[in-house]
């Protein structure tokens, strides 16, 4: 087994807690030892919560393994349920846990509670984190239903003509990459259509929000690495169908209006397009945002794509379609989505990139060398160390990454927000080397009142003399060469400065008689050229 100091995904009992902690009335009982509950910070601290997540841990102790641990999932889903009184208890193992095979949810589910028990068996040492949340909310959903499938073959009943067309949205979870915002988004945009939101699963929904999720019309497969597996079961056995759009981006969006509009049987051209004065106008900024003149100087930008499937994917559409960016890479973490990241990459003529290992992503990343990567934090921090612009689009995520703002990335107004998230790092990236060429300029120099106020520029002042070199002094740059530990060290300069940067080091060396250029030169020349 690899170790690693960054994982992309948890174990799957995390994403078994992601989706308990965000149902209603719903307790995890989780056979584990104390060292497994770190999982708690999690939603304590990223999501923000005023609460702990509804789990409990049976917290085994080394002591214990001689003795029978069984009887200790028993006490707990007992006491758990006697205190919470819950009106589904989940049941399940951590990976610790897995390798004393108590087989606690068949222990619980043999204890006769009055509440639906719903064991889950998810492999710890082959399976992750979005496949534990997906597995657990398809166990829940069906276990809930199970009463109400009708017989094979049994036709759907056409929904009445008075009633409004239902849908389901489903997999927005707890940790999940701004899914609180997204419902509210795309319940929004579900309204202006007509439609209404049946229930939302698993955020904030109870039991009985589950029992009545046939009585919608369709589903909404907002989120395919939670709900994909769910949504599956429910065409299967109720003939509802769902989404396969996911609305991130002007485009993407669009095209999911149109097809939720579909799948309703209304009309979706007012919702794509809104009236100001006498003309129709797209419902996004960001769709003539990127084709202003402020951000021409952004065609062409190379951009590295990774994160999981479903904001990668949506990501690499929106950077080369709507943004005018060169997909320099696409990858994801998410192993059970590789094969659309694979078509996707060959779509676009790029390398594709499956792998959870961050050093084998930054290793990717540094090889392409782009000007702005779009990842999940394990990336920001990767393009920090490379100096690379970075915005984050995925989970796994860093508490700055949860604002407290209302910030959706899906709908017309998460184009908006996806717009100023990825130029921002750009635009600020040219300001700075902007501020740094003129820096001699009086307006640039904190001494100095604003210009609009009238005030007129001082004299420059007299350089100071540059020190006197004893070397002799190289007459061209071909007198000067470049170490290949320099030249990679360059590469790193975003290319709009880097010709400058180039030249302003060789002549650093020539004026100190310098014949090689090392890492250390170059460094040399941007201190003094920076002061």
């Amino acid at each position: 087994m690899q170790l690693t100091l960054w994982t992309y995904e948890g174990p799957p009992h995390v994403g078994a807690m992601r989706v308990a902690a965000s149902l209603s009335n719903v307790h995890y009982v989780l056979h584990a030892p104390q060292g497994d509950t770190y999982a708690d910070l999690l939603f304590t601290m990223i999501e923000r919560q005023d609460r702990r997540p509804p789990v409990t841990y049976t917290t085994f102790q080394a002591r214990d393994l001689g003795g029978d641990t069984a009887n200790l999932v028993i006490r707990a889903v007992t006491e758990a349920y006697d205190r919470f009184q819950p009106d589904v208890m989940l049941v399940g193992e951590s990976c610790t846990a897995e390798l004393i095979q108590d087989q606690p949810g068949s222990l619980a589910a043999g204890m006769n509670l009055p509440i639906p028990v719903v064991p889950l068996e998810l492999p710890a040492y082959t399976k992750k984190e979005n496949w534990g949340a997906a597995e657990t909310l398809y166990k829940l959903v069906r276990a809930l239903l199970a009463p109400q499938v009708p017989a094979p073959g049994t036709k759907r009943e056409p929904r009445p003509a008075d009633r409004k067309p239902r849908a389901n949205l489903l997999g927005p979870t707890t940790l999940g990459f701004r899914n609180r915002d997204d419902v509210i988004e795309i319940g929004r945009l579900l309204a202006d259509l007509g439609i209404e939101v049946n229930t939302v699963v698993p955020a904030g929904a109870s039991a009985d929000d589950i029992r009545r999720m046939p009585e919608a019309d369709f589903n909404i497969d907002l989120y395919p690495e939670a709900g994909r597996t769910t949504a599956l079961w429910l065409e299967k056995a109720f003939g509802m169908p769902f989404t396969k759009t996911v609305p991130m981006g002007h485009g993407a969006t669009c095209d999911f209006v149109r097809e939720v509009a579909a799948l309703a049987g209304v009309d979706p051209a007012p919702v794509l397009v809104r009236r100001e004065g006498d003309r129709d106008v797209a419902a996004s900024r960001a769709h003539w945002y990127t084709r202003s003149v402020d951000a021409n100087y952004l065609t062409g930008k190379r951009v590295y794509v990774f994160g999981d499937a479903t904001h990668a994917l949506a990501a690499a559409r929106i950077a080369t379609e709507e943004m005018g960016f060169t997909l320099a890479g696409l990858g994801t973490y998410s192993r059970e989505f590789a094969r659309e990241i694979r078509a996707a990459a060959a779509h676009y003529g790029v390398e594709p990139l499956i792998a959870d290992d961050y050093l084998e992503v930054e290793k990717a990343i540094a090889a392409a060398a782009p000007e702005l990567v779009l990842g999940t934090q394990m990336e920001r921090h990767i393009a920090k160390r490379l100096g690379i612009a970075c915005a984050v689009i995925s989970a796994p995520m860093h508490v700055q990454d949860v604002p407290a703002r209302y910030s959706p990335v899906y709908g017309f107004e998460g184009a908006n927000v996806l717009f100023d998230t990825w130029v921002h790092p750009l635009v600020m990236g040219l300001e700075e080397h902007l501020l740094h060429m003129f820096r001699d300029d009086f307006e640039f120099r904190d001494d100095r009142p604003a210009s609009h106020l009238g005030v007129a520029p001082p004299a420059p002042a007299a350089a100071p003399p540059e020190p006197v070199v004893e070397a002799p002094v190289a007459e061209s740059a071909a007198d000067v060469s470049w170490a290949p530990d320099a030249e990679r060290e360059l590469r790193k300069i975003p290319f709009f400065v880097r010709g400058k940067a180039r030249r302003n080091t060789e002549r650093f060396a020539r004026d100190r008689g310098l014949a090689a250029i090392t890492v250390d030169t170059l460094y040399d020349a941007k201190a003094h050229f920076g002061r």
